[in-house]
């Protein structure tokens, strides 16, 4: 069976040569012509062979193909080595996207949280009296400060800026109203 690969492989190679041969000449040829040429130059060829050539150039042809054995199997090794990797990829992607998920759902719940506590503070201020509303809201965090003075009444909101402290009220006044813009 490799005695025939070698000589079908011989005769491609003889008919690469040749077409490779016309292919250079300024002549052009219909298909039919083509063909016929292309025969005529392998039976000259093959013709001219000698035994000891044919030995040699059939030396050649399995040289060449354990050669190409050889690649075969490094690139399968490679496609498999790829293979593995790519696999070793995806699996980090998942991981990575579980990860990312918890993540965001901790952030979620951090948020819900705030904004409950924030909740929670409104209705204490509201139902506090301005001065002592004033005074809870000066030593708190200022953002946290403003986002209660934004969910309270207007009215209320205003009383409490009137007994606070000048310097807070003022600072307060202008993120509140930088607020709700």
């Amino acid at each position: 069976m490799r005695g025939a690969n070698v000589i079908g492989f011989s005769f491609i190679l003889l008919l690469f040569f040749v077409a490779k041969v016309f292919a250079n000449s300024p002549k052009t040829y219909t298909e039919d012509e083509f063909n016929k040429a292309v025969e005529e130059k392998v039976r000259q060829k093959i013709s001219k062979l000698t035994s000891t050539e044919s030995v040699e150039f059939s030396k050649e042809l399995l040289k060449k193909e354990k050669q190409l054995e050889i690649r075969e199997i490094e690139l399968k090794k490679r496609e498999e080595n790829i293979n593995l990797v790519s696999k070793d990829f995806e699996q980090k992607i998942i991981d990575f996207n579980q990860k990312q998920d918890k993540i965001l759902g901790c952030l979620t719940m951090q948020d819900k949280l705030k904004e409950d506590r924030t909740k929670h503070m409104v209705e204490v201020v509201s139902g506090m009296k301005p001065e002592n509303a004033a005074q809870v809201l000066s030593v708190q965090d200022e953002g946290l400060a403003v986002e209660i003075l934004g969910k309270l009444d207007a009215t209320k909101v205003s009383k409490i800026f009137n007994v606070m402290e000048k310097e807070i009220s003022a600072r307060l006044q202008k993120m509140y109203m930088t607020m709700k813009k």
